[in-house]
């Protein structure tokens, strides 16, 4: 199962993606977020633990993140959880002075239609509307 979820924000491409590459901070940023722990390598390539909540509901999940200023780009491969196996890919687009930001989840596994509903794509879209809110004011 393929999905996609994007925003279009009126910062750089480079701006935004230093922020949401530096994901030891997303707490900070990002309400719905309880904590982002990076559990080795560095800024290019690393594990990160992460925890967020959907509404009420906890969930957390390991994944593997490998940061791309270049291109930019961000890649998650989760490595456990409910969506162990999934992979994320964000991008970057710039518009001019703005940036369509870009989150394509790909996920196979019996229950992704259940979890796309109710959990990826409720915690991707509050994900960027923070990300967006928090660029625009900076």
């Amino acid at each position: 199962m393929r999905m996609r979820n994007e925003i279009v924000v009126e910062a750089a491409a480079q701006t935004i993606y230093q922020r949401a590459a530096a994901t030891e901070a997303w707490p900070q940023l990002l309400p719905h977020y309880r904590y982002v722990r990076v559990l080795s390598g560095d800024t290019r390539q690393r594990i990160v633990e992460m925890a967020a909540r959907r509404g009420a509901v906890p969930v957390r999940w390991r994944a593997e993140q490998i940061n791309d200023p270049v291109t930019p780009q961000i890649i998650f491969r989760h490595l456990g959880g409910w969506t162990r196996g999934m992979q994320v890919f964000w991008r970057f687009e710039p518009l001019g002075a703005s940036t369509r930001v870009i989150i394509d989840h790909e996920l196979r596994s019996p229950l992704a239609p259940f979890i796309a509903k109710f959990f990826i794509d409720p915690i991707a879209n509050k994900t960027l509307a923070c990300m967006k809110a928090h660029a625009e004011r900076s």
